[in-house]
Order: structure tokens, then C-alpha cells, then sequence
């Protein structure tokens, strides 16, 4: 059985390299970093230009300051008071946002204060700044342990996931950060999936920029760890961007897509849709030619892949793995050899069925 490769689709002689992320294949979202100073006098400015030096240097201060818990409070009643104006909320969501960028131990206070549900709140407003500061301050206050099970009490799963598929750019990425730090929760995992998080994340991770594009993999990563969201995120179509990124060195993505699709491929749906979309030979060549960390997954994504198909392996035998894979055998670190020996023995066990090509 012999498998076309489309004539758009490049991966031969490439060098499967990640620059630029050595450290790991994810590291976790950090706070917000999609620009605490807006350009004053913008439309989409949290202060207007009226507000000039003293808007900023409130600004200043708040990035700091140790603010006391009455300030605290009256930047809550800012965002609860009926009288209060946009341009008032955004001023308080844009400090409460900030302190808990810059101060772990605001965080938990801000918490304590009451401040989870009136942000919770906003991640549903209909001004796209406020949103966006609502997501980026519930995101901050999530890199507290203590505080994930307080926001998701309050409801912040589908305002949050609604953000992700519609919000503005920095708020779409914030919102996956966010819901990272919440998956992190074992309880939590199953329910953002429930609630739509997958298909809005795929998209982020096909059409944002480098920052969206490494936020989304880093959060389905965590989401993946439940077999329901694997088969969420293959009817959501997440195979052929990850084989893109796995395909283009440039995109700094080879490792973290990677690890993806071996969590995808962990279960039959996500096998079938890694063979219909011509990830055979993308992950053969990156056993030839990839990092001994590339090297590594893609032996392992190739064993899930044949495990337990006959078909599949005499695909992955016709894309000639098994000289990379004797290679590997002799010269990988002790877990790429282990699996590319168990590997090469499936990719045997055919030949008693007449498969004798190779």
C-alpha cells in the first residue's frame, strides 16, 4: 500500500531543529505579556488621552506598589458600581491586572478581596479592552495554586473559552494561558473540553502568531492528558497543523507539535487521521534527521502508530524506517534505543504474511 505525498507538501531534507527552545519542549504560561501600556489617546486605550501623566503614573505606581486591601477594594467597587463608566473599569481591571502580574502575594489577596467574580464577570463584556483586561487579570491570579479552584467555582470556564474563539488577539492567547492553568487541575480537564475549549484552541494554534501558536500546543498538551479531549481535538482537525509545524524548522514549534500528536496518536482516532494526513513520513525523517529529543517522540509516536495495525506498519516499513531506526537503535539516548529495537521487531513480524519488500 503506497502513500502519495501531495506536491505542496515539503518535508524532505529538512532539519527537524527547534531553535530556540532548548530548555524543554513546554514551559508553562507566565502573565500576562501582551502590553501593559497602551498607547494613550487610542480608541482602544484603557485611559483616555484626557487622563495624560497621571493615568500612566497610576499605571507606574500599580506595577510596584504594595497596595493596601482598601485599595484593593475600591478598585472592585470600580468594576461593580452601576454608575461607573467603561473608561473607570478599564482603569481598575487594568491595575488589579497589574498588581497581580507583578506581586505573588497580590494574588492571593486580590483573591481574598472578592475580586474573582466581579473579573469573571467582565470576561463577558461586550467592550473588547475590558474583556481583554478581564481574561489577563483572571490569568494572573491563576499562577496562584490556590486560587484555580476559586475562579473556576466562580464560572469562568465558558466566559473564557467564549473569549478564546472571539476576543482580541492578546485577550484569545491570555484566555489559553488561563485555561492551561486551570487544566492543570486534573477535575477541570474534562469539563473545559466539555465546554469547547479544543476546536478555538486548534485555531489558535493554526493561524495566530509565534506567542499564540506556543500557548495553544502548551495548553492542549495539558488538555490531551484526557482521552476525550485526544478525540476532541482530532474531529477538531488538529493533526495537519501540528504536522506543519513539525514539517517547518522555522517555526519554532518541531518539538512541542511533536509531543502533541504522540499524545494524539495515543488513541485510534488520532492514528488514523496521523496516517490519512501523510504524518508517516514526516515523523520517518524526523527519526533520520531530528534531535535526539526529536529523534525520541517520533520513535515513540511511530510504535503507537504500529502497535497495533499490520497496515500501518507495512506503510511505515514502505517509507523506509528501518535503517533510521537500526541508527537510532545503536546510537540514541537509552530510550530512543529501547523503543527503535521494539519498533524494528513489529516492523519484522510482517514478513511471515508475505511482506517481503524489505
Amino acid at each position: 500500500m503506497e502513500m502519495g505525498i501531495p506536491s505542496n507538501y515539503r518535508y524532505m531534507g529538512r532539519s527537524y531543529s527547534d531553535s530556540g527552545d532548548c530548555s524543554g519542549a513546554f514551559s508553562d504560561c507566565n502573565s500576562d505579556r501582551s502590553g501593559e501600556f497602551p498607547s494613550y489617546g487610542s480608541p482602544t486605550s484603557s485611559s483616555s488621552s484626557s487622563s495624560g501623566g497621571g493615568g500612566l503614573q497610576r499605571l507606574l505606581v500599580a506595577c510596584a506598589a504594595d497596595y493596601s486591601d482598601e485599595v484593593v477594594r475600591g478598585l472592585i467597587s470600580d468594576l461593580e458600581s452601576p454608575a461607573a463608566t467603561v473608561e473607570s473599569q478599564r482603569r481598575a481591571a487594568m491595575e488589579l491586572r497589574l498588581l497581580a502580574k507583578h506581586n505573588p502575594e497580590n494574588r492571593l489577596r486580590i483573591a481574598a478581596a472578592g475580586a474573582v467574580g466581579p473579573l469573571v464577570a467582565l470576561l463577558s463584556h461586550p467592550d473588547p479592552l475590558l474583556q481583554e483586561h478581564g481574561v489577563t487579570a483572571i490569568l494572573n491570579l491563576s499562577l496562584c495554586e490556590e486560587n484555580k479552584a476559586l475562579i473556576a467555582a466562580a464560572g469562568a470556564i465558558r466566559p473564557l473559552v467564549r473569549a478564546l474563539r472571539t476576543g482580541t488577539p492578546a485577550a484569545r492567547e491570555n484566555a489559553a494561558c488561563a485555561l492551561l492553568r486551570l487544566a492543570q487541575l486534573d477535575d477541570l480537564r474534562a469539563s473545559i473540553g466539555r465546554y469547547g475549549a479544543i476546536p478555538p484552541l486548534v485555531a489558535l494554534l493554526e493561524s495566530s502568531g509565534p506567542r499564540g501558536k506556543k500557548d495553544a500546543a502548551t495548553a492542549l498538551f495539558t488538555l490531551l492528558a484526557s482521552r476525550e479531549n485526544k478525540i476532541r481535538a482530532v474531529e477538531a482537525g488538529i493533526v495537519r497543523p501540528l504536522l506543519d509545524l513539525m514539517a517547518d524548522p522555522e517555526s519554532g514549534m518541531v518539538d512541542k507539535a511533536a509531543f502533541v500528536l504522540h499524545a494524539v496518536v495515543e488513541v485510534a482516532e488520532g492514528r488514523a487521521a496521523a496516517v490519512e494526513e501523510y504524518g508517516v513520513p514526516v515523523l520517518v525523517e524526523m527519526v533520520e534527521t531530528g534531535t535526539p529529543r526529536q529523534k525520541e517522540i517520533a520513535v515513540r509516536s511511530l510504535f503507537e502508530i504500529c502497535r497495533e495495525s499490520a497496515i500501518y506498519r507495512k506503510m511505515v516499513a514502505h517509507e523506509g524506517a528501518i535503517p533510521p531506526l537500526v541508527a537510532l537503535s545503536q546510537s540514541g539516548t537509552k530510550k530512543a534505543k529501547e523503543k527503535a529495537e521494539a519498533l524494528i521487531e513489529l516492523l519484522r513480524q510482517p514478513r511471515t504474511a508475505g511482506m517481503s519488500h524489505y
